[in-house]
């Protein structure tokens, strides 16, 4: 069995009454996912680690003493094993995070929360780079969209390519229901490759070509 921690990630007034709102998929779905995977990890001992970033006070969004970079409800009110404050994508960048899950001999985390393409994706990378597995619940987290210089994308679009590409390589990408079942039965998540993605992705394409 994994030794597991859930890791919940930036769940802040922000992105659900602020200036980020998440779009996709949609904000109360996602909350409510996250409080059953908070839930279930308390029923299952696993350790929750709870992340808030903040900025500036002058900055637009998280601004430091605003009651937008607070903690949304969701996650303030149900307990926590550790708490982690950041003001860097990765929940490991100038943090003790690392060292927390060390000393409780953690070898897999698992990531739910906010944003999925910036802090959820920074995290997992930093956390595949330092030896450690990784599970990220797909519909406990979310995104919003963006344009600028290099074109637009929908908060669609950039969820699903991220999640795609977290299975490829960095992460078991799972549903909030499939990861608590992994918990009750022990078994381990779906894991896949850059190889075998890449090879389902051609035969698809060749297929449809014909």
């Amino acid at each position: 069995m994994p030794r597991r921690a859930l890791i919940v990630i930036d769940v802040q007034n922000e992105y659900v009454e602020g200036n980020l709102l998440i779009e996709y998929p949609d904000v109360n779905v996602s909350l409510a996912n996250i409080a059953r995977a908070m839930d279930a990890a308390a029923r299952h001992g696993v350790p929750v680690v709870v992340v808030q970033n903040f900025a500036p006070a002058s900055a637009p969004i998280f601004a430091r003493g605003s009651a937008m970079a607070d903690l949304h409800e969701t996650v303030g009110s149900r307990p926590r094993a550790h708490y982690v404050e950041k003001s860097l994508p990765s929940a490991f960048a100038g943090t003790d995070l690392a060292d927390w899950l060390s000393a409780h001999d953690i070898d897999t985390i698992t990531i739910a929360g906010y944003m999925t393409h910036n802090c959820d994706d920074s995290t997992v990378k930093h956390a595949v780079h330092a030896g450690l597995a990784v599970e990220f619940l797909v519909d406990a987290s979310g995104a919003v969209p963006y344009e600028n210089s290099a074109g637009r994308a929908s908060a669609e679009e950039i969820h699903r390519v991220f999640t795609v590409v977290m299975q490829s390589r960095f992460a078991a990408v799972l549903r909030t229901d499939e990861w608590i079942g992994a918990l009750e039965t022990g078994e381990p998540p779906a894991r896949d490759n850059i190889y075998a993605s890449n090879q389902r992705a051609r035969a698809a394409s060749s297929g449809a070509g014909r």
